[in-house]
C-alpha cells in the first residue's frame, strides 16, 4: 500500500474519531447483553448437537430461540434455517398474523422493493396478502421523508389489525428511523388503536443502538440472519420475535398448524447460529465504522451522503448519490474488485427478481447475498444512488472504498 493512501486513510479516520469512539460504546453495551443471556441461559457445548429428520426434541433449536428472546427482551423467538431470507422471515410474520379481511397499514411508506410481491398492492401476485383478500394500505411521508402523523391518526380510526414499520431506509430516497423515532411512532398507535399489532422490519438495524424496537413496545420484529445477527458466519436463516402468541402463530404458518415450534431439524447450523448471535455486536460495529469512513472520505470528494457523517445511525446502509448511471456502476464494480471472493468478475447491471428496475450488485462475499459483508448496489434509475453496506473487518472497508474513490478520480 502507497504511503499517500494510509495518510489518506489516517486523516479521514481523525475526522471521524468521536464517532468510532461512539461505536465502540455501543458495541460494548451489546455485547455485555448478549453475554449476559449466553450465561443466564446456560448455553453448553451440547447445544450444539444436531438433529435430523422431523427434528423432535432439538435442544439446542430450542436453547438458541430462548438466547433470541433473551437479548430482543421478548417472550418468545422463533430462530430457523427454513427461512431463507429476510423477505421469507418478515412474510412468513405477515401471513401468521393476518387473516382475510384484515387490514395492515404500513406507517413508514412503502416497504422494499422485494415485499412488494409479498403485498401484491401495486400489481397482482398470486398467493400474496392481497390475493387473500387482506386489505393494504399507506401512510406516506412527508416531503421530508417523516412521519405523517395526521394521516396515520386519520387511518388508524378504522383499527387495523397490523401496522408495520419499516426500520431501515432499504433503496427508499427517505432516513432511517431511529429506536426513538419508532418508540415514538409505536406509543401514537398504542393510544389510539390499543389492540392493533404492531410489527417491525428490523433489517439491517440489528445492534446499531443499544436498544431495539421490541424494548420501546413492539409486539413482532424480524429479520434475516444473512445480515446484522448472523455475524457473517451464519449460512443461511431468519429470526422472528415478539410475543408469546405471535411467535405461536408465526410457527404454525412456517410449519404446519399443529406442529409449530416442535419439528424443523437443525442438521448442523447450531454452532456458527450461536457464534454469530454472539459475534454480532463486535462485526455490526466494524460495519459501522466503516460507513463513518465511507460518508466522511465520499462527502470529502463531493458526493452527496445520507446519512451524512455528522448524523448517528440505526441501520448499516450507506447511501452515495452519483452524476451518472457510469459513475455509479464504476464504483460498484471497484468494490467488487476489492472483495475476497470473484474479484475477477466485474458486476453488470441486470434484472433481479422483485425489482422493477435493472440493479447493480457488488458482492463478493462469502455467503451469497449476505448484507453484513461489504456490498455495494442499487437499481439504475436517477438519481443514481449506491447503497453500501456492512464490512467484516473495517479494514476492508476502508481499502475497498478508497480504491472506488480512486478509481473515479482517474476516469
Amino acid at each position: 500500500m502507497k504511503e499517500e493512501t494510509l495518510t489518506l486513510m489516517n486523516d479521514i479516520e481523525n475526522k471521524i474519531i468521536d464517532h468510532l469512539q461512539d461505536v465502540r460504546n455501543i458495541v460494548t453495551w451489546n455485547q455485555e447483553k448478549v453475554l449476559a443471556a449466553f450465561r443466564y441461559l446456560r448455553v453448553g457445548d451440547v447445544h450444539f448437537n444436531p438433529t435430523t429428520g422431523y427434528g423432535y426434541d432439538d435442544l439446542g433449536r430450542e436453547k438458541l430461540e430462548e438466547l433470541y428472546a433473551a437479548i430482543f427482551h421478548t417472550e418468545d423467538a422463533l430462530v430457523r434455517q427454513q427461512m431463507v431470507s429476510g423477505t421469507h422471515a418478515i412474510s412468513t410474520a405477515l401471513f401468521a398474523i393476518l387473516r382475510p379481511g384484515d387490514t395492515i397499514l404500513s406507517l413508514t411508506g412503502n416497504p422494499y422493493d422485494t415485499l412488494e410481491g409479498v403485498i401484491g398492492a401495486s400489481k397482482p401476485v398470486d398467493g400474496s396478502l392481497t390475493d387473500y383478500g387482506i386489505l393494504y394500505q399507506v401512510a406516506g411521508l412527508l416531503p421530508n421523508g417523516s412521519i405523517n402523523y395526521s394521516l396515520i391518526e386519520e387511518q388508524l380510526k378504522n383499527k387495523p389489525k397490523a401496522v408495520m414499520i419499516q426500520r431501515s431506509r432499504g433503496y427508499a430516497d427517505r432516513p432511517s428511523f431511529h429506536i426513538e423515532e419508532i418508540k415514538t411512532l409505536i406509543q401514537f398507535v398504542k393510544e389510539r388503536s390499543p389492540e392493533t399489532i404492531i410489527f417491525v422490519d428490523n433489517c439491517y438495524g440489528e445492534f446499531v443502538e443499544t436498544q431495539e424496537p421490541t424494548d420501546v413496545g413492539a409486539d413482532l420484529i424480524a429479520g434475516s440472519l444473512i445480515k446484522n445477527p448472523g455475524a457473517g458466519i451464519v449460512k443461511t436463516g431468519g429470526y422472528i420475535a415478539g410475543k408469546k402468541y405471535l411467535i405461536e402463530k408465526c410457527a404454525n404458518r412456517l410449519t404446519a398448524p399443529g406442529l409449530g415450534k416442535e419439528t424443523g431439524a437443525s442438521l448442523n447450523s447450531l454452532q456458527e447460529m450461536f457464534q454469530g448471535i454472539f459475534l454480532a455486536p463486535h462485526t455490526v460495529g466494524e460495519a459501522l465504522k466503516g460507513a463513518y469512513f465511507t460518508a466522511q472520505l465520499l462527502s470529502d470528494h463531493g458526493y452527496k451522503t445520507t446519512p451524512s457523517v455528522k448524523e448517528t445511525r440505526t441501520d448499516l446502509i450507506q447511501s452515495i448519490t452519483f452524476d451518472d448511471k457510469e459513475a455509479m456502476v464504476a464504483f460498484a464494480q471497484m468494490i467488487q474488485q476489492n472483495s475476497p471472493i470473484n474479484a475477477y468478475v466485474s458486476p453488470q447491471p441486470s434484472y433481479m427478481p422483485g425489482y422493477e428496475h435493472d440493479v447493480i450488485m457488488a458482492a463478493g462475499t462469502f455467503i451469497q447475498g449476505a448484507s453484513l459483508e461489504l456490498t455495494a448496489d442499487g437499481p439504475i434509475r436517477p438519481p443514481y444512488t449506491l447503497f453500501v453496506q456492512g464490512g467484516l473487518t473495517y479494514e476492508h472497508v476502508k481499502i475497498a472504498i478508497v480504491q472506488g474513490i480512486q478509481a473515479l478520480q482517474q476516469k
